[in-house]
């Protein structure tokens, strides 16, 4: 019978045909889909047509979307990527990837836990599994036990805050399907029937809105590797399209309706086109009609062989940063953790990044024209761990001495230094200045540049967090060398960085 959100529930969780085998959840061979009247109808969004008195009066009123000029985009690759891409995404710089869900409870080896133990049976997985649970435990069974009892998310908000960050990204569903809110087309595997009993995607929302000026963003997986509906499109070489109009679009069209997110951040093609998934189709609606349609910003992972090709930026891959400028821009999303973006109760101290080498990730970032959407994993019961609270607010710490040098700004005509390594460049066009970040401070206390050409009479130094102008000297064509203060480790404006401002350099 239909439950409190209208929804039609079955008897069993809807994955039963795949993981009631004794053996947790089955690859897609022989997956049986749910009977029809278990899948909704495939959600439609929102009309763009109306009457035509109504459509001038809301012309004449002004309202958003009916502005004469403004463009409407198709559901064709060209069109779409024809679309700005809005400009707070390029003058935020820094944002948190949180990876969040039910592989958060095993949290062993990997978020992909499910496939490792189950699809690949890896050695060290299935181990894992016979050592520490009953016979005929299936992945469905850990659902129950991603409790949250600790999760605060006025708390996590602080931290976001506390980390310098300017936009978050969270898990809203990954390849495992469990939605993090009540979603209508995920049946009972979500956290509002099973686990929490509560809506985590609204909680952090409300709380990082109310809280912070950071921009609220959602992951959301197209595809799930042991969803029958998703095996059968994928035995049937994506020929139907069961899952995407049934489960996947729907899906999408539910939270950006109901959590208005300004990153739309897509993952997981499972080897199907975008024309299986339209892709297209979905964007040009968040583009022309969404709620968010003048600020959502979009990734590029919308279907097999999009990605680096087409959305809004680019990802590339996981932990992409070239080094070098791109004509597009792009985001480096990389995790604390060097193997793993969920929480591992296994991991050791030294596979965590130090705060030093995140520094130089995010200023390497920035200085080739990206962003830095830096990854933490909660626990199964709603904690960040302190490793990762440390690494956020370390981060906040360099950025309040240094962030003038990260956000809003622009790649420099030179990245990095040529003569001295370590040091990487970038420019605030509207003050002429060029920020010159070195990583080590040299211990004779000269820092010499290739790249910058001072002007003399004209060209001023100024270290970010000491009041004094810096003495310097001109080597023509061939840079500058600049005599840094002696300073204690108390004096220091950082730690981990420090930036020159140089103005009126070549």
């Amino acid at each position: 019978m239909p439950d409190k959100r209208g929804r039609v529930e079955p008897d069993q969780p809807w994955l039963c045909s795949c993981s009631r085998s004794g053996q947790g959840p089955a690859p897609c061979a022989g997956a049986t889909a749910p009977s029809p009247a278990l899948c909704p109808a495939p959600a439609r969004p929102p009309a763009a047509a109306m009457s035509a008195p109504l459509g001038l009066l809301l012309l004449l009123l002004g309202l958003p979307g009916l502005l004469v000029g403004r463009p409407r985009y198709e559901p064709t690759w060209g069109s779409l990527d024809s679309r700005p891409l809005p400009a707070w995404f390029d003058e935020a710089k820094f944002g948190v990837f949180i990876h969040w869900g039910v592989f958060s409870v095993p949290s062993f080896g990997s978020e992909w836990f499910w496939w490792y133990w189950q699809k690949e049976k890896r050695e060290p997985y299935v181990k894992f599994m016979e050592a520490n649970y009953p016979p005929g435990f299936s992945y469905e069974d850990f659902g129950p036990l991603f409790t949250s009892e600790f999760f605060d998310p006025n708390q996590w908000a602080d931290i976001l805050k506390a980390s310098g960050a300017k936009y978050v990204v969270l898990t809203s569903k990954h390849h495992e399907g469990f939605t993090l809110w009540g979603s209508k087309y995920s049946w009972n595997w979500n956290a509002v029937d099973v686990g929490p009993k509560r809506d985590l995607v609204a909680e952090l929302a409300t709380s990082v809105r109310n809280r912070t000026d950071l921009r609220f963003g959602l992951y959301h997986s197209l595809f799930e590797w042991f969803n029958p509906l998703f095996c059968e499109d994928a035995t049937n070489v994506f020929k139907t399209r069961k899952f995407p109009t049934s489960k996947s679009l729907p899906e999408l069209y539910e939270i950006v309706t109901k959590y208005q997110p300004e990153i739309v951040w897509s993952d997981g093609d499972g080897n199907a086109p975008d024309t299986y998934w339209n892709s297209t189709g979905f964007l040009a609606w968040l583009y022309n009609d969404s709620p968010v349609r003048d600020t959502v910003v979009t990734n590029d992972r919308w279907g097999l062989g999009s990605m680096c090709k087409h959305g809004g930026f680019y990802t590339c891959s996981d932990r992409y940063n070239p080094g070098h400028l791109l004509p597009h821009k792009w985001e480096n999303c990389m995790t604390i953790d060097r193997w793993s973006w969920g929480y591992r109760r296994n991991a050791k101290l030294d596979d965590y990044f130090t705060i030093e080498e995140l520094v130089k990730q995010l200023v390497e970032t920035v200085s080739c024209g990206g962003n830095l959407l830096m990854n933490i994993g909660p626990t199964h019961d709603g904690r960040i761990a302190l490793i990762f609270e440390e690494r956020l607010r370390q981060m906040g710490a360099w950025l309040k001495v240094n962030g003038e040098a990260i956000y809003g700004t622009k790649p420099w005509r030179a990245q990095n230094d040529t003569v001295t390594p370590d040091v990487w460049y970038t420019f605030r066009p509207t003050e002429g200045k060029v920020n010159a970040i070195f990583l080590n401070w040299p211990i004779s206390g000269a820092l010499e540049l290739g790249e910058p050409q001072a002007k003399l009479g004209e060209t001023q130094v100024k270290l970010v967090g000491y009041k004094e102008p810096l003495k310097w000297i001109a080597l023509g064509e061939k840079g500058m060398v600049i005599a840094l203060p002696q300073l204690t480790l108390k004096q220091l404006p950082c730690q981990w960085g420090w930036t020159l401002q140089l103005t009126d350099v070549k």
